[in-house]
């Protein structure tokens, strides 16, 4: 591989330059991932019970 080649950023597309920018889908993300981690932790509370 050449050394220009590895220093090479690929240019993002007009979708994904406007997904990045498009408050409502940001907003969408957010709250998948914390449903997600918030299952991720009830589950790993699970076992313990005082």
């Amino acid at each position: 591989m050449d050394h220009d080649q590895a220093m090479y950023a690929t240019k993002p597309t007009r979708r994904t330059v406007f997904m990045r920018t498009f408050l409502p889908w940001q907003m969408w993300r957010f709250a998948v991932i914390n449903v997600k981690m918030i299952e991720l932790i009830r589950r790993g509370h699970r076992g313990t019970k005082r």
